[in-house]
């Protein structure tokens, strides 16, 4: 009896054994970490700054960046360097808009500040989410840009933020990050942990803008799937990344994809069918004793929102943007006076 059990306990191990085997196998993959120190930096032209979203045009001509004194800028290699491309009528209009004479943080409510940017490859038309202005759009030639919407179900917009286009339909996803508060007081929609932003989705056939989703805290980045069925978007606070579903039996759903390891901005999508979500700021770590021995700025999700990779940066650099394109990254950010590149 004894020899029996001590062969029947053999034999559960050697089972159990077996059952770990493939977990063993499957073990999450290491996070690859990307440092951005020693990125290629493009300096903006003087007096400006603040290249806070990066779009590319259907030629992949670019990048083009939404910048400090309310105008979108080309870039045309090294010869060209930084050209206007496109600005709101008041640029033109009014002289403070071009002197640089005071900071920006006073004169963009009049002459605005585009935030997100994202091209229609079918008609080239570069769509910009003014955080002031509404939501605009200006032809493949650039120039003057046109308000298509500031306000949707009566309520007007008072913080358009990031924004993309689906490439299939033309329509354009956006965010109002606030109903209460405009860019300018940001920091007062984390401090009083306001939960008034919106999702909204623009029309592209009826020019109507549609409210998705309401009562949403802090609002940012957006992103298109790459097989259309849902939109990402990320929240500044409190550090998520969520999905709505605008397809499918979850269509009109909206939940967590990601915790993030800091305060999110923009989101694009990558080339292996997840997203680039650039971090304004790491996640505060309460009761931390030691300071972190890296500075994320970066990380890259797959498609269901596990963490692949990290992006590091020396301290004081933090990004808004981390556009890819042709394997390369372009890095913007809302703070800083280039935009970086990292082979």
């Amino acid at each position: 009896m004894a020899r029996s059990r001590s062969l029947l306990m053999s034999l559960l191990l050697v089972v159990s054994l077996a059952l770990l085997l493939p977990s063993t196998t499957c073990a999450a993959q290491p996070i690859k970490t990307t440092p951005t120190a020693w990125s290629f930096h493009l300096p903006l032209p003087d007096g400006v700054s603040g290249a806070e979203s990066l779009a590319f045009d259907r030629r992949g001509q670019g990048p083009y960046a939404g910048v400090s004194d309310g105008r979108v800028l080309k870039w045309g290699g090294g010869s060209l360097g930084w050209t206007t491309f496109a600005h709101s009528a008041n640029y033109r209009k009014i002289p403070l808009c071009t002197a640089h004479a005071v900071p920006s943080e006073e004169t963009e409510s009049i002459c605005g500040r585009p935030l997100g940017l994202q091209f229609y490859a079918k008609t080239g038309d570069l769509y910009i989410a003014d955080a002031y202005l509404g939501l605009m759009k200006v032809g493949p030639d650039g120039g003057e840009a046109e308000v298509l919407a500031t306000h949707a179900d009566g309520v007007p917009f008072h913080f358009v933020n990031g924004l993309d286009v689906d490439q299939a339909t033309g329509d354009v996803y956006f965010t109002d990050s606030s109903t209460t508060y405009p860019r300018r007081f940001n920091t007062e929609i984390m401090m009083n942990a306001d939960a008034t932003g919106r999702l909204l989705k623009y029309d592209a056939r009826t020019k109507h803008v549609t409210v998705l989703k309401a009562d949403l805290p802090y609002p940012n980045g957006v992103a298109v799937s790459g097989d259309r069925t849902h939109v990402v978007v990320a929240h500044t606070v409190p550090c998520q990344a969520f999905r709505y579903w605008i397809k499918g039996p979850k269509a009109g759903q909206y939940e967590l994809l990601a915790d993030l390891p800091g305060y999110p901005d923009n989101v694009r999508r990558d080339a292996r069918g997840g997203y680039w979500v650039a971090l304004n700021q790491e996640k505060m770590r309460l009761n931390a004793t030691v300071a972190p021995v890296k500075h994320l700025v970066g990380v890259r999700l797959d498609a269901d929102g596990a963490e692949a990779e990290e992006l590091t940066a020396a301290k004081g650099v933090t990004l808004s943007d981390v556009a890819e394109k042709d394997g390369q990254l372009w890095l913007g950010s809302v703070e800083l006076d280039y935009v970086g590149l990292v082979h």
